[in-house]
């Protein structure tokens, strides 16, 4: 299982939003490289990096804050947040994002989630952000009427290499992951699913590592990291004594 620190980028800063509202925004580092090189010094293995403001614009809005990330570090980052077009998957995989997410391209441009594959295998993954199960997009200000296993079964088998499942209702609320959700999704596609809002503490790494939520490939670690309520040290010494 990988753990993966999130960096939420808006307006240039590193900040957390509280179930993804623009408004309920902490910032914590105004400089988003200095955070990214934290983090490697930590001994996290991957960073999971979202561009908010252009998940609202639909466009790459704080490209000058990621670019700075991808020359901080060498551990690779995964990037989403606005990346829309076949153009902006190839600029970003070409300056060193290891994985990009795409999200609402997803849901209203399948097409382009295969054409990316099929460019770029094993490094396209997909965000399902789900508000009641439903899959919320443009930077979750709206709810599709796709089911979260819906949109993923019908990317199943189109060369994704990763799916991120949000629960949005949880996200930067440190009420713990969903991961009864998670693995559900996990069990219905059959490709490695990483948990994603809520994570609150060591008490989810445990049971991230039970035999019942084996299935689920990593966690995205937000607030709980910020605010000192998950200690770095200890959450990856806690995986890679299981390994």
């Amino acid at each position: 299982m990988i753990l993966y620190p999130a960096i939420d980028l808006k307006d240039g800063q590193c900040v957390r939003l509280k179930q993804g509202l623009m408004d309920q925004a902490t910032v914590f580092n105004d400089d988003p490289a200095d955070q990214a090189r934290q983090f490697q010094t930590q001994g996290f293995s991957a960073l999971h990096v979202v561009d908010l403001n252009g998940a609202f614009e639909g466009r790459s809005v704080n490209a000058d804050a990621v670019t700075h990330i991808l020359a901080a570090v060498t551990i690779p980052v995964q990037l989403g947040g606005g990346i829309r077009t076949l153009e902006g998957v190839s600029h970003w995989i070409d300056r060193g994002v290891s994985r990009v997410i795409l999200g609402t391209a997803a849901v209203r441009d399948p097409h382009l989630v295969k054409e990316a594959c099929a460019r770029f295998p094993g490094k396209i993954a997909v965000g399902i952000d789900a508000k009641d199960g439903r899959v919320a997009v443009q930077g979750w200000a709206e709810t599709s009427e796709l089911s979260a296993v819906d949109l993923a079964q019908r990317l199943a088998d189109v060369g994704v290499a990763a799916i991120i499942y949000t629960d949005i209702a949880r996200d930067g609320m440190l009420t713990g992951l969903n991961l009864e959700a998670t693995a559900e999704l996990a069990r219905a596609v059959h490709l490695p699913v990483i948990a994603s809002g809520g994570l609150a503490g060591i008490a989810d790494i445990e049971r991230l590592l039970s035999p019942a939520y084996a299935i689920i490939a990593g966690a995205i670690a937000g607030r709980a990291l910020y605010d000192g309520r998950l200690d770095p040290k200890a959450a990856l010494a806690l995986i890679g004594g299981q390994s």
